[in-house]
């Protein structure tokens, strides 16, 4: 014991430990009947980290080539020993993260925690929630299967039809015309090396922000504690909330184990780069709301092709999302309601036109 007081002692000079918590022994976490809401942001943060734990140990068997690819992800599930569960586990927490990062996204909408001085926090999360989605679109062709390359095929010929810009955007995703070994490549370096570098860089901007703001309270209780002061409550963060969010992440864990141990991750049948497509071929969950929506609008739209207005009308929508916080006025209860209303209008979009698209043939 005396050892490990001495090393412990050593560490703590050399590193300063008091004054490095200091600012988490001061922070407070605010209690109300909301309050549950805050824990989805540590959820997806722990996710992330599952990612990269998981994605480091199928990295060492991974080969990314068009002639290796598949064998190699198959060799992971067969042959290494738990390979099959580090390989579920990765493909689930990867499909959590997208999850809770949406729901993180329209608890802080619903919350109004966009409101000042939280816009660059806002803006910083949609653009995480971006790159997430990056993350998903990127993975997805790693395996080298059937539905992964045709799903693929599909998503960046839509992002050939934006405007102007669409075609360079392809043959920059694809590595050239077509959907090959080159964009296995390209897909893979962007997987493991440039999204994981600027996701990294903004969650850490993300939490200095947090930690510098605090969290944010809903204008109703805000106004509840300022005409009261005495119902004012708040938790401080270390311990209490940090040992909180922990049982969140331990049960978030637990689900994770369970999902990938009992629905484990098929890998399906590999690509053939000559073969038809399968019917009905989609893509992923998240992305299905989008696809379902441009396959409904017409050919043409009077003189414009209908893919066209459809990705411009989500680009427009992209942008409207991102300047939120810069859209409503204080001094203006109508802006308020109009955002509120937007706001359960896009929630309730996306989730009927998953499901539809889901179900539809």
């Amino acid at each position: 014991m005396t050892v490990v007081r001495n090393v412990r002692n050593w560490f703590y000079e050399r590193l300063e430990w008091d004054d490095l918590i200091a600012p988490l022994r001061k922070k407070t976490v605010p209690l109300h009947r909301l309050s549950y809401w805050y824990f989805l942001g540590g959820i997806t943060l722990f996710l992330f980290v599952i990612q990269v734990l998981t994605g480091i140990l199928l990295l060492l068997y991974y080969r990314p080539g068009a002639n290796e690819a598949f064998e190699s992800v198959q060799y992971i599930m067969t042959q290494v020993q738990f390979g099959w569960l580090i390989r579920s586990i990765h493909s689930w927490s990867a499909n959590l993260m997208v999850f809770t990062a949406f729901a993180h996204m329209f608890s802080v909408l619903f919350l109004k925690a966009y409101r000042k001085p939280r816009e660059l926090t806002w803006i910083s999360g949609v653009i995480l929630l971006v790159l997430v989605m990056g993350f998903g679109f990127s993975g997805y062709l790693l395996p080298w299967n059937t539905l992964a390359f045709f799903a693929t095929k599909v998503g960046t010929d839509i992002a050939g039809q934006v405007p102007f810009v669409g075609h360079a955007i392809m043959v920059f995703l694809r590595g050239g015309e077509e959907v090959t070994g080159a964009t296995l490549t390209r897909f893979f370096g962007f997987h493991v090396a440039v999204l994981p570098g600027l996701v990294t860089v903004l969650i850490t901007f993300h939490l200095l922000l947090v930690q510098r703001q605090g969290m944010s309270v809903p204008p109703h209780v805000e106004k509840d504690w300022n005409a009261n002061p005495t119902t004012r409550r708040e938790l401080k963060f270390f311990p209490n909330f940090a040992l909180r969010e922990l049982m969140a992440w331990y049960t978030g864990l637990g689900v994770l184990g369970a999902l990938a141990a009992v629905f484990p991750w098929n890998l399906g049948v590999k690509a053939d780069l000559f073969a038809s497509a399968p019917a009905g071929i989609k893509p992923e969950w998240y992305f299905l709301f989008m696809f379902q929506t441009l396959k409904m609008i017409p050919s043409k739209v009077w003189f414009m092709d209908g893919e066209v207005l459809g990705i411009l009308a989500f680009g427009v929508a992209g942008v409207l999302w991102l300047l939120l916080p810069f859209l409503e006025c204080d001094r203006l209860a109508r802006s308020k309601q109009w955002i509120t209303g937007m706001s359960v209008f896009a929630l309730a979009y996306v989730v009927a036109m998953s499901v539809y698209g889901y179900v539809a043939k």
